[in-house]
C-alpha cells in the first residue's frame, strides 16, 4: 500500500490533492507538510510542520520518520521580481530533495510531482504560439538576440530532472492554467476577486481561455503518479474545454443579478480609450517583446508592438474606491462576510486576467495519449467554487443577494 509526501498541503492545489487521496483505498498514510496545520480529518494524514524555506538539514530533521513512494509538491513562494521568484523557488526544490536525501524519505521513491503553471510557456508576457504544447522551446534568451525574464519552473524543473537521474527516480511536472478551487484560509484564487467583483459591481472580452479545476487536477496528479509511460515528462492539465469571457460575462451577470450593459465598451475599448463610466481606464504597455515573436519567421507573420493590458474597469483601482469599500461593508456587514477576503483578494490577477487580448490555450493531446480522460466543465466548476465561496463567508449569499439588492 503506497504512501504520498504532500508539499503546500494548504493551498489550492494542495488541499484538493489531500482530500482526493484520502478518497483512494490504496494509500495508507498522506504526509501533510505544510507550515500550518490544516486539521485534516482523516487518520490517514499525518502531518508535519515544515518550513520550506529553511535548510536541507533543517527540513531532514522534521521529516525524520518519514517514507513515501510518492511526492506531490504544490508548494512555491510568490516574489515580484522574476529574478528573486527564481532563486528562492529553485532553493526551496533543491533543499527539499537534499532533505528528502539526507532523512531516507527518499529511500523509496518512485514518482515525483511538481506543479508547475502556463507561465512556463510565457502566457504572462504576451502572445504565444497557439496552441501552447509542452514540446514548445522554453522563453529564455536565444540567438535571436530577444532578452526575455526569467522563469522560475525552468530552473525547477532542471533541478527536478538532475536530482531523478541521479536517484533513479522519475519525474512528473503537471501545466495547469487558471486554477479554481478553494482552500479554508487562502484567498490566492481568481475565483474569489471574479466573485467579489461580481457581487458589488452589480474585458480580455473576445480572448479564448483554458481553466483548470483544483479537484481535475488532483485527479491529474493521482495518475500521473502511477500511469505507465507518463514518468520524466511535463503535461498541460486543463478541464479540456475552451472558454472566453464573450461566454461567462453574461453566465456571470445572470448568477449575480447584474445586466450587460450596451455597449459593453464605450469609445471603443481600445488602449488608451476612456473608462466605463466614471470609473478610471489603465493602459499598461509591457516592456518585453511577445513571445510569438520567436516564431515570426515560422509562421509567417510580424509580431508588432508590446505586449498591453487594458482595462476600462480596473479591479485594483475600482477595489481601492471609497463607495466600492462601503458597498463591500454593507455586504460584510450584512452577510457576516470574511474582511480577510476582501483585504486578500488577488485584484492585481484579475486586472491581468481581464486586461490580457492574448489567447491561452493548450493542447490535451499528449496526456490523453497516454490514456488520460478527465474532464471537468468550466462553468460549473467555477459555480461550484462560488458556491463553496458563499458557504465560507467569503461570498454573499448569491439568492439572498439578488433578493436585498
Amino acid at each position: 500500500m503506497p504512501s504520498a509526501i504532500v508539499t503546500g498541503a494548504t493551498d489550492i492545489t494542495g488541499s484538493a490533492i489531500v482530500h482526493h487521496l484520502c478518497k483512494e483505498p490504496q494509500h495508507r498514510k498522506i504526509y501533510s507538510l505544510s507550515r500550518s496545520n490544516p486539521g485534516y480529518d482523516s487518520p490517514k494524514i499525518q502531518h508535519a510542520t515544515l518550513d520550506l524555506q529553511g535548510s536541507a538539514d533543517e527540513m531532514a530533521k522534521e521529516l525524520g520518520g518519514i517514507e513515501a513512494e510518492y511526492v506531490f509538491f504544490c508548494a512555491y513562494l510568490a516574489r515580484d521580481d522574476p529574478a528573486d521568484a527564481t532563486y528562492v523557488n529553485a532553493v526551496m526544490l533543491r533543499n527539499f530533495i537534499q532533505a528528502l536525501e539526507k532523512s531516507g524519505a527518499i529511500k523509496y521513491l518512485k514518482r515525483f510531482v511538481l506543479t508547475a503553471g502556463f507561465k512556463h510557456y510565457g502566457v504572462h508576457l504576451g502572445h504565444c504560439k497557439q496552441p501552447l504544447r509542452e514540446d514548445a522551446s522554453w522563453q529564455e534568451d536565444t540567438t535571436s538576440g530577444i532578452s526575455w525574464p526569467p522563469i522560475f519552473y525552468y530552473e525547477q524543473e532542471r533541478i527536478l530532472a538532475d536530482a531523478a537521474a541521479k536517484g533513479g527516480w522519475e519525474w512528473v511536472v503537471t501545466l495547469p492554467e487558471d486554477v479554481l478551487g478553494y482552500a479554508r484560509g487562502n484567498f490566492m484564487n481568481e475565483a474569489t476577486a471574479l466573485g467579489l467583483y461580481c457581487a458589488i459591481s452589480k474585458a480580455n472580452y473576445f480572448a479564448f481561455n483554458c481553466w483548470t479545476s483544483a479537484n481535475l487536477h488532483a485527479k491529474f496528479y493521482l495518475w500521473a503518479a502511477t500511469a505507465p509511460k507518463v514518468g520524466n515528462n511535463a503535461f498541460n492539465v486543463m478541464n479540456g474545454d475552451t472558454e472566453s469571457f464573450q461566454s461567462l460575462w453574461p453566465q456571470l451577470a445572470q448568477r449575480f443579478g447584474c445586466k450587460i450593459p450596451n455597449p459593453m465598451f464605450p469609445g471603443g475599448g481600445v488602449p488608451d480609450s476612456a473608462g466605463f463610466g466614471d470609473y478610471e481606464a489603465t493602459t499598461v504597455r509591457m516592456p518585453n517583446a511577445h513571445p510569438l515573436k520567436e516564431h515570426e519567421d515560422a509562421i509567417g507573420v510580424r509580431v508588432e508592438g508590446p505586449p498591453t493590458l487594458f482595462l476600462q474597469v480596473n479591479p485594483e483601482k475600482w477595489a481601492r474606491r471609497s463607495d466600492v469599500n462601503e458597498a463591500w461593508g454593507k455586504l460584510r456587514d450584512k452577510y457576516g462576510l470574511d474582511q480577510k477576503a476582501w483585504e486578500k483578494a488577488t485584484w492585481d490577477f484579475l486586472t491581468f486576467v481581464l486586461g490580457r487580448d492574448w489567447s491561452c490555450v493548450g493542447s490535451m493531446s499528449k496526456a490523453r495519449k497516454l490514456g488520460w480522460t478527465g474532464y471537468a466543465d468550466t462553468w460549473e466548476e467555477l459555480e461550484e467554487t462560488f458556491e463553496v465561496l458563499e458557504k465560507e463567508g467569503v461570498l454573499p449569499p448569491v439568492d439572498k443577494l439578488k433578493r436585498d439588492f
